[in-house]
């Protein structure tokens, strides 16, 4: 048996053995700084899991001290008392100023790493900065786990944007650009000649009461219905209780769906030079 008498673990110095032992191993008595005592085993003193009488880590005889070590973006501050399936339940804080409370097994297995930061997009630092013909003006705060910034169109409109779309490009005005193309015709497109409006366009029906194309009133559900057809088949875009949501899903459709088509094609015309060349 190796004799641990005047080492000192932390706070703590061993004063010497006792005639108790814990499975199989010696006991120590031992002394904290702050004149508290405290029983421990060889294997606890050795493998570090203890390093005061309990003053300043609070952890109870048995529980592994991991005061101040780091988990990712977590640096365990104190355990609270609490177990969850009879781990240790630890107070921790963020490097981007959060706290939460996590279990000791999930952050030792790498389950844990931060307060939730991590798992979500972080906001950016958009103002001033132009997407398309959009120049964002402000935050417009969060939703449904989104940021969404106000921006400002080369039209003259504005509208909220959430911060993807913006960074994926999806979004590039505030619905102008799209209206613009509808009028126009991309012609010799891989040889064919076509008419945006009669290619990606369902028509405002006589029947409709909404005003707006692809948006009717469900009776029998009594909730606006948003849809689109695109290229002949019809999208289904949710069913809602007021018509002006259906009227946002409308228009999130034609992003999606539109845009990219209308893209495409744009790509493949033939582009006028102001010197009349190819």
């Amino acid at each position: 048996m190796s004799d641990l008498t005047g080492r000192r673990y932390g706070k703590l110095t061993v004063a010497g053995p006792t005639e108790q032992r814990k499975n199989g191993y010696t006991v120590w008595l031992c002394r904290c700084d702050c004149g508290g005592e405290i029983l421990l085993d060889t294997r606890r003193l050795q493998r570090g899991t203890a390093a005061d009488c309990g003053c300043v880590s609070k952890v109870r005889p048995g529980r592994r001290d991991i005061t101040g070590m780091r988990f990712g973006r977590l640096t365990a501050i104190e355990p609270t008392g609490e177990t969850v399936g009879g781990s240790a339940v630890w107070r921790c804080s963020c490097s981007c100023g959060g706290e939460v409370l996590a279990p000791l097994h999930q952050l030792t297995a790498g389950y844990r790493k931060s307060c939730g930061c991590l798992s979500r997009p972080a906001r950016k630092e958009f103002i001033g900065r132009r997407f398309g013909r959009l120049t964002v003006t402000a935050y417009a705060g969060k939703r449904d786990g989104m940021h969404r910034w106000r921006c400002r169109c080369d039209c003259g409109n504005e509208t909220v944007v959430g911060q993807t779309p913006l960074q994926t490009g999806k979004t590039k005005s505030c619905g102008c650009l799209q209206s613009e193309i509808y009028r126009e015709n991309l012609k010799l497109v891989d040889g064919t000649s076509v008419t945006i409006l009669e290619a990606t366009m369902d028509r405002l029906i006589a029947s409709n009461t909404s005003g707006h194309t692809g948006v009717y009133l469900d009776k029998r559900r009594g909730k606006w219905v948003a849809q689109i057809t695109f290229k002949g088949k019809t999208h289904y875009l949710g069913a809602y209780a007021e018509k002006q949501e259906a009227v946002k899903a409308r228009k999130r459709g034609e992003e999606e769906f539109f845009e990219p088509f209308l893209a495409e094609f744009a790509a493949k015309a033939p582009q006028d030079t102001a010197d009349g060349g190819p």
